[in-house]
């Protein structure tokens, strides 16, 4: 594999409480996932976020999340599937919104934290997230955490789905993230986080810790833009990458 695309979620700020280096990111990456408003962001965030992906000609997609700002998403909230579809389809609309005040629009929705999380393994939330984006516009694609339910609920009805997996994150072996309470959840050596992705580009196999490496697909790669190395981890993937004589470009125009 020698082509792939470099992600982040940014527009993850509130009023004038701002979370990582936005304007740097998106001078790295090929994709942006902005904020809607539920885990974090508001109409302002958004507005500043989209044109400056615009200005670096950056695609940019929808991170709904639970309606969480206190916990940053990362909590898993109470609701049914339909209620979740419901608060999906709001996030997503309101981004899509700004997006037309910033002269773009919304090329994909990757869902965030908690949500994404449970999204991985329950088939029934799957669906709900697939169906809101679906109503939405059946050319809307997904990008889904690789081998999760989002996946195959994507594919059953038709929607467009892409695969990412992470560079700044632990594996277990079921293919699913290491939770973050663990201190072996992120990886914030950039040097190290770019040997590991460079090995998976070679081989198509993810390095765990807890076995042997799996087997995953992947369009995309996302690099967290709310940790403190962000910068940093995405310049030496990104130029670590380049020098390899791989081609950085977005999963979706």
């Amino acid at each position: 594999m020698r082509r792939i695309d470099l992600n982040s979620d940014l527009g993850e700020g509130y009023g004038p409480w701002r979370m990582g280096d936005d304007a740097a990111m998106l001078g790295l990456v090929t994709s942006a996932n902005v904020a809607c408003g539920g885990h974090a962001s508001d109409p302002e965030t958004m507005f500043a976020t989209l044109c400056l992906a615009v200005a670096r000609g950056v695609v940019v997609g929808a991170h709904p999340g639970y309606n969480d700002r206190e916990g940053f998403g990362r909590r898993i909230i109470p609701m049914s599937p339909a209620e979740i579809a419901r608060m999906m389809a709001a996030q997503i609309g309101a981004l899509s919104g700004v997006a037309a005040l910033a002269g773009t629009q919304i090329a994909y929705v990757k869902p965030h934290g908690a949500l994404a999380n449970l999204a991985a393994d329950r088939r029934d939330v799957a669906d709900a997230i697939v169906a809101a984006t679906r109503a939405i516009s059946p050319d809307l694609a997904l990008l889904a955490i690789s081998g999760t339910e989002v996946e195959q609920a994507a594919k059953a009805v038709g929607q467009p789905v892409f695969s990412e997996i992470f560079a700044d994150r632990g594996y277990l072996t079921n293919g699913r993230l290491v939770p973050r309470g663990r201190p072996d959840a992120m990886i914030t050596d950039p040097a190290a986080a770019s040997a590991r992705l460079l090995r998976y580009l070679d081989t198509g196999l993810m390095p765990v810790v807890d076995g042997d490496p799996i087997r995953l697909e992947a369009h995309s790669v996302c690099v967290h833009g709310d940790s403190p190395h962000a910068v940093v981890m995405a310049t030496e993937i990104r130029d670590r990458l380049t020098a390899a004589g791989v081609t950085l470009a977005p999963f979706r125009a």
